[in-house]
């Protein structure tokens, strides 16, 4: 990755490994309760470890939706530890960077945002919402195929430039 992104220096660890970080990703919702959890637990799955995600909301519900529970447990994804939680939790002194910021709901692309840590790239990938159309199969499978195009992306080889019009083109 090239700039000011975050997880992006490669640094030599002992005997000359690699120790790069993860890229740091932000799914935002307003509620936080089925699109931005799906995206986080996809993200965090088939990154391998390239990708570290994490999902908020401008105004949580509090609580994950069970349809979207129920979809990730059939899809085979493990749910402990799901939370439904505030987007401040990633601004300010003590919370992660973050490189990458994703918004899959028109609320949530609209609204204003905290600064984040870091000098993320953001993009909205909007998905119709499952917990009020019920729809989870068509979210999900939106989500995957998004996902597997952003995490095959050779994200440590491109520029905050090259790397938004990637996201932008995924989105389709």
């Amino acid at each position: 990755m090239g700039g000011s992104r975050t997880g992006s220096a490669p640094t030599a660890g002992y005997y000359g490994y690699n120790t790069r970080m993860a890229t740091n990703v932000l799914v935002l919702c307003t509620g936080n309760s089925a699109r931005s959890i799906l995206g986080e637990v996809l993200i965090n799955e088939l990154g391998n470890g390239r990708f570290k995600a994490f999902s908020a909301g401008s105004h949580p519900v509090g609580t994950v939706n069970p349809g979207a529970v129920a979809k990730l447990q059939a899809q085979g994804h493990p749910v402990d530890g799901l939370t439904s939680k505030s987007w401040d939790a990633f601004s300010g002194p003590g919370a992660p960077a973050v490189d990458i910021v994703i918004t899959v709901c028109d609320n949530a692309a609209g609204e204003a945002c905290p600064l984040w840590n870091g000098a993320p790239v953001t993009v909205h990938w909007g998905i119709p919402d499952p917990a009020a159309d019920g729809d989870f199969d068509a979210a999900y499978a939106r989500l995957r195929r998004r996902v597997e195009a952003l995490v095959a992306l050779p994200v440590e080889d491109l520029d905050t430039g090259a790397l938004q019009a990637e996201l932008v083109r995924i989105h389709g």
